[in-house]
């Protein structure tokens, strides 16, 4: 079993630490865990800390020592998934699985089809929600890079952010499409992948026309059709193991 990750404002760098707040009471009331236990600190930007426990104090507080400091770099290729907003949770579920799978930017993106609308304050709580999934998921998989959720972009947005990536995908799920495999597209070495899965009813025409004038491909993943809210895990696993991010 590795170290359970615990999230810190900034990662201790003396060797003494008191892990308080609520993740100080998770590591003493609900994981509760005992003295000479590893468990790992970090920021969720990067740094990290693996630590032992020393004594926790009432409900809330764990004393630590800490026994060696460090920093994950940045990725040579870096995922950036534009995920259409799904219905129901299942937003929540698309961004649990993509951390869990190693992507490092989710874009919320309201597409044209999509039934989901983020106006106001339904449009902050999910957003909320997402960012809190990012961050449990992150956690629960022992990353200590979590990915960033942005804010939810237009089909413009998106556009422009497709035209400054080095390799720019959008999924396409009519297996007649004369599109090329995700399979055996060929990758950047260094730089930027922005990958934009659709909603249930597809990318619209105009979406994919604005798409391909920044320089989008359409790509398919296989013979089956995913939903969206598990394709973007699909090709977020094929583009990990084919960068080597996965060797």
């Amino acid at each position: 079993m590795t170290a359970p990750v615990f999230v810190v404002e900034e990662v201790p760098g003396g060797p003494k630490f008191v892990l308080d707040g609520p993740e100080g009471r998770h590591a003493v009331s609900v994981k509760r865990l005992n003295p000479g236990e590893a468990l790992v600190l970090t920021d969720g930007r990067g740094g990290w800390a693996e630590a032992v426990v020393e004594a926790a104090e009432g409900k809330d507080r764990l004393a630590v020592s800490v026994s060696a400091t460090g920093r994950e770099p940045e990725p040579e290729v870096r995922i950036t998934v534009v995920q259409a907003l799904p219905k129901g949770d299942r937003g929540e579920v698309a961004v649990e699985t993509m951390t869990e799978t190693g992507v490092d930017a989710i874009v919320p993106w309201q597409a044209s089809r999509c039934i989901t609308q983020w106006r106001g304050d339904r449009g902050a709580k999910s957003l909320a929600k997402w960012r809190n999934t990012a961050r449990e998921a992150g956690k629960q998989s022992r990353r200590v890079r979590f990915p960033e959720v942005a804010e939810a972009m237009t089909t413009k947005q998106v556009a422009a952010l497709l035209a400054d990536a080095d390799l720019a995908v959008v999924l396409h799920e009519d297996r007649n499409h004369p599109s090329g495999a995700l399979a055996t597209a060929d990758l950047p070495k260094a730089g930027s992948i922005v990958l934009v899965v659709g909603p249930e009813g597809g990318v619209s025409p105009d979406e994919l026309a604005l798409f391909a004038e920044a320089g989008a491909h359409p790509f398919r993943l296989g013979p089956s059709v995913l939903r969206t809210s598990t394709a973007g895990t699909a090709a977020a696993a094929v583009l990990l193991a084919r960068t080597g991010r996965w060797s």
